[in-house]
């Protein structure tokens, strides 16, 4: 596997951070998982924004221009890595860099860490079509989780219960509303309504959901960018999660409880073929 750190192209064995870099001492970067079709990265412009916001909102020098550089890395890294022809997953890092530890900011002269890496990804074709399980879990994230910082304990907790619990996502709740998933961002559809929290500091700003939120505008489906209650999710017609490689992904048992019939909905199927239909075309590639 080639790697892609500080401006080099190095086999994986070569790619080396020190034992000081921020991102490993205080989790003081931020990151991207982008999804390249045919060796061509899926709403690049919107990764590069969110990208932009969280490196302000952290104060890292790490500017727009060099940011709009790494489309062009993250194209040669899946083409090091032979991964033109299906898909993959690029993820992205940039942390502060390493200095002596200190709470405080290092000095100015201290160069952020840039790391790409590609992997091959294979799409969970019947978890689409068929639906997934969930459970849901306590939101212990910090407040600022429109920022895609490296801090993802929280994450990481909620999606080992999820494992444990042989489900594929945890949705989580915080004061008594469903915030998102672990790793995606959650809709459910009562009464024909589309529901999912609005973009406010306690949620990621995804970029699927962005199409998604395009997408329901399309079709004129009626939406609601309200709190989900947490006590009335159980009793949602439709749940679907969605992200950069969960694309549109039905939930149709939560907490061992059957969602709505029990099988993917009819709208989250109409977006899901939707949404697939546009990452396959903008891509110029066959599903």
């Amino acid at each position: 596997m080639i790697l892609y750190l500080n401006g080099q192209y190095v086999p994986r064995e070569q790619a080396l951070i020190p034992v000081e870099d921020r991102g490993f001492i205080f989790g003081d970067g931020i990151y991207e998982g982008v999804r390249s079709v045919g060796g061509k990265m899926f709403e690049w412009a919107a990764h590069a924004a969110r990208m932009d916001n969280g490196l302000k909102g952290l104060r890292i020098n790490f500017n727009r221009a060099q940011i709009d550089a790494l489309e062009a890395v993250c194209e040669r890294v899946v083409k090091e890595n032979e991964l033109v022809d299906g898909e993959a997953f690029l993820y992205l890092e940039v942390s502060r860099g390493a200095a002596p530890r200190a709470h405080n900011f290092p000095p100015a002269s201290v160069q952020p860490t840039v790391f790409v890496s590609a992997s091959k990804l294979v799409v969970p074709r019947k978890m689409r079509d068929e639906g997934c399980s969930a459970v849901t879990f306590p939101d212990m994230r910090w407040k600022r989780r429109d920022w895609k910082t490296v801090n993802l304990l929280g994450n990481v907790l909620a999606r080992q219960a999820a494992y444990e619990a042989g489900a594929y996502e945890a949705i989580l709740h915080e004061d008594g509303i469903v915030t998102e998933g672990a790793a995606t961002n959650c809709f459910a559809v009562f009464d024909g309504v589309l529901r999912t929290h609005p973009l406010t500091q306690r949620i990621l700003p995804g970029i699927t959901r962005i199409v998604v939120m395009e997408l329901i505008a399309e079709f004129k489906m009626p939406l609601l960018e309200e709190p989900i209650p947490f006590a009335q999710l159980a009793q949602a017609d439709e749940i679907f999660v969605c992200g950069s490689t969960t694309d549109i992904t039905p939930v149709v048992t939560l907490d061992g409880t059957k969602i709505g019939s029990g099988k993917p909905g009819p709208m989250t199927v109409k977006l899901r073929d939707a949404f697939e239909a546009r990452l396959y075309q903008a891509a110029g590639a066959g599903r």
